[in-house]
């Protein structure tokens, strides 16, 4: 028996994967399976990025890139965010990284210490809680609250800050919820951020995916763009996500020391990948375009199926590609029912306590499959709310 490090058991995971594997096997034994459990668009990447990235592994781009990325892209990527932002942001506030994760990861270990306090959204994305967890800071989860359009309540937030509070987590539109934070929240966290010298990790990743209102963004705000790190990536807007291709922007002394994590871990990102990223941010986005319509379409067809069932009940999420039912009328709890879905019916979906103890009486369906699909895994999920 291997004798581990204590860190390593206070390190997390990500239930969709484990959940996708158990599908898998399911399949291999014959049974059909309808996946509605992983976080990933069920669209190609589009053709001009992928021909971009062949140019380049042919014109012998296929070396070691400067650790914090190849500078043309930096450049863009700068560019491009400003824009979405109306922020400047400079080519060397950005550092780009093999998957989003490692933002995550990098802020948190070069801004951390052991006896801070790290908030984060809850339920939210299970990788927040784990690294918190890892680096031995005390992990204080916020709660998104259902009344509130998975937005959080803004006295039940300032509460929870103490004078060990070092980083707030961020995260609009949410996974899994689907839900936005409005001007009016972030504002509220600006506040006391600058007032107690806290520091902003924003993880937008889905940015792109919003089907009313605008984007907000909390580095926006006067003041704040010096403490907020801005998460982004190329996976779920450009269907990317085997790519692993991420990007940071923050202050210019902390991108030093984010580059240092990665001199130190990967060294660097992917070169001829990052060619392709040039592309996708320049070229047609047309297939973005498509794909957030027809992601428009289906949140429609599954809101309403689901609210059709009895005993559950469904907010119509504004952005992502993740509705967030609440199931506690069932009588069986998510983990419960998410197992007997899978196992007796077919249909591949996540437990609301995968994203945290808030999110129990949940479940959680990503939306990335076909209407035609959907409409089937909504006359399963009926049939098995009748079975219970």
């Amino acid at each position: 028996m291997i004798k581990l490090a204590e860190r390593m058991s206070r390190l997390g995971t990500e239930t969709a994967f484990e959940v996708l594997a158990k599908a898998k096997a399911l399949e291999a034994q014959g049974k059909e399976i309808i996946h509605l459990e992983i976080g990933e668009p069920d669209f190609d990447t589009p053709r001009n990025v992928i021909d971009a990235t062949i140019k380049a592994m042919q014109s012998s781009q296929t070396h070691y890139s400067p650790a914090a990325g190849v500078p043309a892209l930096r450049k863009i990527l700068a560019e491009d965010m400003s824009k979405r932002r109306n922020i400047k942001i400079e080519p060397n506030q950005v550092v780009v990284t093999p998957g989003g994760k490692p933002i995550m990861f990098f802020t948190i270990l070069a801004l951390v210490n052991e006896s801070d306090e790290v908030m984060y959204p809850n339920p939210g994305f299970p990788i927040y809680e784990s690294v918190i967890d890892f680096v031995g800071a005390k992990s204080v989860p916020y709660q998104l609250r259902e009344e509130k359009e998975f937005r959080f309540d803004v006295e039940e937030l300032l509460s929870l800050i103490t004078d060990k509070t070092k980083l707030i987590i961020l995260n609009s539109p949410q996974n899994p919820t689907g839900g936005i934070l409005t001007k009016e929240d972030l504002e509220v966290v600006a506040k006391v951020a600058l007032e107690k010298d806290i520091y902003i990790l924003s993880d937008e990743i889905y940015i792109n995916i919003i089907y009313e209102g605008e984007h907000q963004t909390i580095a926006a705000i006067p003041g704040m763009q010096e403490r907020t790190i801005i998460l982004d990536g190329f996976s779920k807007t450009y269907a990317m996500t085997g790519w692993r291709l991420g990007y940071g922007a923050m202050p210019q002394d902390l991108a030093e020391k984010v580059t240092q994590l990665q001199i130190n871990s990967n060294s660097c990102t992917c070169t001829f990948a990052q060619y392709g990223a040039m592309e996708a941010i320049t070229g047609q986005q047309d297939d973005v375009v498509h794909m957030v319509s027809e992601f428009k379409k289906r949140r429609d067809v599954i809101v309403d199926g689901l609210n059709r069932i009895e005993g559950i009940s469904c907010l119509r999420p504004h952005g992502a590609f993740y509705v967030f039912p609440n199931v506690k009328e069932l009588g069986m709890d998510g983990k419960e029912f998410s197992n007997f879905l899978l196992e007796k019916y077919g249909v591949a979906a996540l437990s609301g306590t995968a994203f945290g103890k808030y999110g129990d009486g949940y479940l959680r369906f990503s939306y990335a499959n076909s209407v035609k699909n959907i409409e089937k895994a909504l006359d399963r999920i009926e049939q098995a709310v009748k079975a219970i």
